[in-house]
């Protein structure tokens, strides 16, 4: 369970990567999926902030009466992107070794809840919601 907060998905991420950091020493593999995690939550951020500033500008060029609902949604969207820009950023910059202090909970994240979360983000992604318009075209 997640602990109230801001961002579900960002908590979600510290505790897969809190799960990907403490089992390197068990398999090394784990430390190409950390660091693979990271530079994919990231370029999916930018990606949000693209498609939020393209539609912002599309809005511009159409008049819309819902115009001012959508600018708000955007800077919205814009803001929280940032802020999980920032919060990569800071594990970025942070050593495995490091990162093991910064945990959130002192609850560890098992297999199971790690394979868990990964089907709950992987589920986030464009491709996985809208497959099932793939499977009806």
């Amino acid at each position: 369970q997640v602990s109230g907060g801001d961002d579900e998905i960002q908590q979600l991420q510290k505790a897969l990567l809190d799960y990907l950091d403490e089992n390197t020493e068990t398999d090394a593999s784990l430390v190409f999926s950390r660091k693979f995690y990271i530079a994919q939550w990231f370029r999916d951020t930018t990606m949000e902030t693209e498609k939020a500033i393209k539609s912002q500008k599309d809005e511009d060029s159409s008049e819309g009466t819902h115009h001012a609902k959508d600018v708000e949604t955007t800077g919205q969207i814009m803001h929280r992107a940032e802020s999980r820009k920032t919060f990569l950023r800071s594990i970025i910059k942070t050593t495995p070794s490091q990162f093991s202090t910064l945990k959130m909970n002192s609850d560890t994240v098992d297999y199971e809840d790690a394979c868990l979360i990964v089907r709950y983000l992987a589920s986030m992604r464009p491709f996985a919601q809208s497959f099932d318009i793939y499977l009806t075209q």
